[in-house]
């Protein structure tokens, strides 16, 4: 059984021309390090994927401080306009050819946040707030899902 954390960036600032470029406001760098430290508290990430855009990225520079990962990869197919079957499909592969690694983080963005847990786990598409991390327990055997729950720095 592998553990997949799906985590939504931190805060960022209002919409500009390039969305890409949007960085984490004050508060977002906040709330992904309080994040960074529940996650150290109750798990052992082995492995991210995060996004290219710079509020997914700097996210995940906080969710490290607090936490060391076996793997990391940036990924193009999990921004705000990919296609979750695809980046699904691609976490499931990952987990396939790194074993050694059971605790796999993603960091991206709305909603394909939600879309991706929907595709792990039909008929569960959460909403995420701000750095909210949801968890789903992966059988890579049989590679079904069970959505678990989502938490956000405001309820921990």
């Amino acid at each position: 059984m592998k553990t997949i954390l799906i985590m939504r960036h931190g805060e960022a600032i209002p919409m500009q021309a390039n969305d890409a470029a949007r960085n984490l406001t004050e508060k977002g760098h906040a709330e992904a390090e309080k994040m960074g430290l529940w996650l150290q508290k109750h798990f052992t990430v082995d492995a991210l994927l995060v996004s290219p855009y710079s509020r997914a990225l700097q996210t995940a520079q906080e969710v490290e401080k607090n936490n060391v990962f076996k793997f990391s990869e940036t990924c193009s197919d999990i921004i705000p306009e990919g296609k979750p079957q695809i980046a699904a499909d691609y976490l499931e592969t990952l987990i396939a050819t790194h074993p050694q690694c059971n605790t796999w983080l993603v960091v991206a963005h709305m909603p394909i946040v939600s879309y991706i847990v929907d595709q792990l786990s039909p008929g569960n598409m959460p909403i995420f707030n701000t750095a909210a991390i949801a968890v789903i327990q992966y059988d890579e055997t049989s590679q079904r899902s069970e959505y678990v729950n989502i938490n956000a720095p405001a309820n921990i």
